[in-house]
């Protein structure tokens, strides 16, 4: 089994379309690929990026414990509508 690559870190910078480049030793070091979708949110002053399939995964594991009769979507509109009904 290969080494795993450790990432130093680097100084990327942000064109004017606010564009920028992974190097390839960060890319290596967590094994990136061309066409790979990525999410990107921010936390406080960083930008954090994520595989989309890992945030899926850990959403998925987050409401694994919901019984498969309950309707979040369903609660959700009820809630509002009764609130919108108070507001009236």
């Amino acid at each position: 089994m290969a080494k795993k690559e450790r990432a130093a870190s680097v100084e990327v910078r942000l064109d004017k379309q606010g564009r920028l480049v992974i190097p390839a030793k960060l890319r290596r070091a967590v094994n990136l690929r061309p066409g790979d979708r990525l999410i990107a949110r921010a936390e406080g002053e960083r930008i954090v990026l994520e595989r989309r399939e890992e945030v899926l995964a850990r959403v998925k594991q987050r409401f694994a414990a919901i019984p498969s009769d309950v309707d979040l979507a369903g609660e959700l509109i009820a809630e509002r509508r009764a609130e919108a009904r108070l507001e009236e």
